[in-house]
């Protein structure tokens, strides 16, 4: 679907394009891969600020909402606040607790493109398989394959985004004899709703985010629970995540009183805020956390031996903070048992563990999550011709986690170091957004053939961000992940090394220094005609500078962070 411009708004075939006014828009045209919270924003915000644009978004599911399109397993939900779990601008009155439910997320973002529209510029049942940069053209070649009857279509854009997520490539562990399983084998990524849990003995693999999730669901559903974990996690019950369902009466205020409700989303989002501290090693909030934490798991456990295996030694959030609302009750009924270790092999009847007793079960549950490598899951060739996939096949280096060298007018969100393990992943999304959206102006409005960041940018910033993780609680041993090659002792490739607001102020402005821009023919193209786009506009007013007072924009970043951030007006609780 398409936004057309009365005239093309093309610079001159001279490159000189003069004439149109200064900054005269030309086509714009936009893939994006993924109608998940990403895409389905990138389409909003792109709607909201820009004329003559084509945007299609392909998607390779039957409908929108990306990972909770796909994830419906029993228990799935976010680990974060519902209310934090919101486009910062469309608040939902609406959550029916504190943990929202895949189902009811999926229905946020479903209510959000139609209530904007967004539907119009995406294709379902389209999977983009390749993408080649065309120096020549300054555009990328992509193929798209129509999932309905396997045909291979061919289109392009000025700006490919990728916005597939990192929770979207589900994969089976890699256990030997996984497939000799002769009962049920499920993935909580691909749930099947008919297989019949009751009544049944049920071994789930696993004790990340889904894991502590889907356990507490079906354990009452089950005649036995079989929980194979291959170490601790930390099970976090706090003010900031405490889980509880919304009252009639709580959900009705919300609506009828908008600063109430904004008070308390603010309220909300502080608390995650606020938690950063706990992510340095060895600092008071550290072990102030770990300490309550500790304490709290053992209260809930109360059993010894349980809680030498459940309970880390590891620091709290070298792994990512997870609720768990009910896992640990769970863990403590008598009705589940824990083994401990890596899984030797799967047999037709169940699980062989590292000491070689088989655990015989009737159901398998795999929730073991997702292919986290960052690699494109499909051939994306960039201008020196090689792969993305290769260029990061040791290891994913970003620039700010949406960009990489080698690679112009190629943007991705949530890309390696990207604040994804301390808070929710929407705000820092929007910040990309609005990042990306103000390079493509740029090309929009200026003779811009290409961009892409300069290899030193991407180097030095990979270097702080080195140093800056080892203060870290994120680098010490344990099995994450946020690291690269084998989880355990490898760089800290998926997070960014500072707190969300840190990453909100950093890429706030493009550092247009760091980027190398191709310009076509004369850089100074853009200034057209000698006339302002205020004077194409007969209904415009000539002389808007003019002012009683200086109402315009600070100029140090100081006094605009202060200003953005109303310093002052908060009151912590």
């Amino acid at each position: 679907m398409s936004s057309q411009p009365g005239e093309s708004g093309e610079f001159a075939a001279d490159g000189l394009g003069c004439h149109k006014p200064i900054h005269s828009p030309r086509r714009l045209k936009v893939i994006c891969i993924g109608a998940g919270a990403s895409g389905l924003l990138l389409a909003y915000k792109l709607q909201r600020s820009f004329d003559y644009f084509d945007l299609t978004i392909y998607e390779k599911n039957e409908d929108i909402s990306g990972t909770w399109f796909e994830n419906t397993y029993p228990g799935c939900a976010c680990d974060m606040p519902a209310h934090v779990y919101t486009y910062t601008f469309e608040p939902n009155p609406n959550w029916s607790s504190v943990y929202a439910s895949s189902r009811e997320i999926r229905n946020y973002f479903d209510c959000f493109a139609t209530k904007y529209d967004l539907r119009k510029y995406i294709s379902l049942r389209h999977q983009v398989v390749g993408a080649i940069w065309k120096e020549e053209t300054g555009e990328w070649e992509v193929d798209v394959k129509n999932l309905e009857d396997g045909t291979i279509k061919h289109d392009s854009c000025s700006v490919l985004i990728n916005a597939t997520g990192i929770t979207n490539a589900w994969k089976w562990p890699e256990i030997d004899g996984l497939y000799d399983f002769k009962g049920p084998l499920l993935h909580t990524a691909l749930w099947d709703a008919s297989v019949e849990l009751e009544g049944k003995h049920v071994g789930i693999i696993g004790n990340g985010s889904s894991g502590l999730q889907v356990l507490p669901a079906i354990s009452p559903l089950a005649k036995k629970v079989t929980n194979f974990i291959r170490g601790p996690a930390w099970v976090v019950q706090s003010r900031t995540f405490e889980s509880r369902t919304y009252s009639e009466e709580e959900r009705r205020r919300f609506a009828a009183d908008p600063e109430l409700f904004l008070a308390y989303r603010k309220q909300l989002e502080m608390n995650v805020n606020e938690l950063f501290p706990v992510l340095i090693a060895d600092s008071p909030a550290q072990r102030d956390m770990l300490d309550a934490t500790k304490k709290q798991m053992q209260n809930t456990l109360q059993d010894k031996a349980l809680e030498e295996l459940v309970i880390p030694t590891f620091p709290l959030g070298c792994r990512r903070l997870t609720p768990g609302p009910g896992y640990l009750e769970a863990l403590a009924s008598g009705h589940v048992d824990v083994v401990f270790g890596e899984i030797a092999k799967i047999t037709e009847h169940g699980c062989v563990s590292a000491t070689g007793q088989e655990h015989h079960v009737d159901v398998l549950i795999c929730a073991t999550g997702f292919d986290v490598s960052y690699r494109p899951r499909f051939p994306l060739i960039g201008s020196s011709g090689g792969s993305l996939a290769e260029a990061w096949a040791s290891e994913a280096q970003s620039y700010l986690g949406i960009a990489a060298h080698d690679f112009p007018n190629y943007f991705m969100f949530i890309g390696p170091n990207s604040p994804c393990g301390n808070g929710s992943l929407i705000v820092a999304v929007e910040a990309q957004a609005d990042y990306m959206l103000r390079m493509i102006n740029r090309w929009q409005t200026e003779n811009i053939h290409s961009f892409m960041p300069k290899k030193k940018a991407v180097e030095d910033f990979i270097a702080f961000k080195d140093e800056f993780m080892k203060a870290t609680v994120w680098t010490h041993n344990c099995k994450s992940w946020y690291k690269n090659g084998d989880h355990i002792t490898g760089k800290v490739t998926a997070l960014w090394p500072g707190s969300t607001l840190h990453y909100l102020e950093a890429i706030a402005e493009p550092r247009y220094e760091d980027w190398d821009f191709k310009i076509i023919s004369n850089r100074f193209a853009f200034l057209g005609n000698g006339r302002s786009q205020v004077e194409s506009d007969s209904a415009a007013d000539w002389a808007y500078y003019v002012r009683n007072e200086d109402d315009g924009p600070y100029l140090s970043r100081l006094k605009r962070a202060k200003l953005v951030s109303r310093s002052g007006s908060a009151v912590r609780q």
